[in-house]
């Protein structure tokens, strides 16, 4: 396995962007599927709800996307039954790397972004192609666009910011990574995990979020 081309792959085919705020967790991504230098798809869903307290984001081969996303979904509704709470982002993260190193080379390969509460406070983990796994203190963003997406919020991020505040800026990063990045485009897909629930915002309320940002 070729792990430099994996990365370079990864590379050209999305952004994803995660925050941590002073109430939850701010994810987003663009919907861009690319297929080396074509276009393949504006509709790809990158951002996934695990429970309320947890999300995912993804980079990748889509179709291994969705095996992973089904096995983590299954595994969360099997810990919340035997041990009556929900899973925490980071023992999904531990999972999610057990899953990376068992079938990365047999179905694909993946970079993860994993936010959510565990107990009510904000984690937000990323793991690369091989499931090792990095807490993030503040932002961390992945794919193609990501170096225009971290040096926005290298300049913009504030730890005592909101979540409503935070979207702003997850949307601002995006704009940043769909200016330089051909592989970043197509819709925006946006939502937050506060002790309210996991929220994902329609077409028209991130239209409205854009007019704003």
């Amino acid at each position: 396995m070729d792990l430099k081309a994996i990365s370079e792959a990864i590379r050209k085919g999305t952004t994803t962007v995660g925050l941590i705020c002073n109430d939850g967790i701010v994810l987003a991504a663009d919907s861009r599927a690319t297929l080396g230098d074509f276009i393949g798809s504006d509709a790809a869903i990158k951002l996934y709800k695990i429970d309320d307290n947890l999300g995912v984001l993804f980079a990748g081969v889509a179709g291994y996307a969705e095996y992973v996303v089904k096995l983590l979904r299954v595994q969360s509704e099997m810990y919340k039954m035997q041990e009556g709470h929900s899973l925490s982002p980071s023992a999904a993260a531990s999972l999610l790397g057990f899953i990376l190193r068992e079938s990365v080379s047999e179905m694909g390969y993946a970079f993860l972004i994993v936010g959510g509460l565990n107990r009510g406070e904000p984690e937000l983990i990323s793991l690369d192609a091989i499931g090792s796994a990095q807490k993030e203190g503040k932002y961390t963003s992945i794919g193609s666009g990501m170096a225009s997406a971290l040096g926005y919020l290298d300049t913009t991020y504030a730890g005592s910011m909101t979540t409503s505040e935070g979207i702003k800026h997850a949307v601002k990063a995006l704009q940043a990574a769909m200016k330089r990045s051909s592989a970043t485009g197509g819709a925006m897909r946006i939502a937050t995990i506060t002790k309210k629930g996991f929220k994902e915002y329609s077409k028209e309320e991130v239209d409205k979020l854009l007019k704003a940002a």
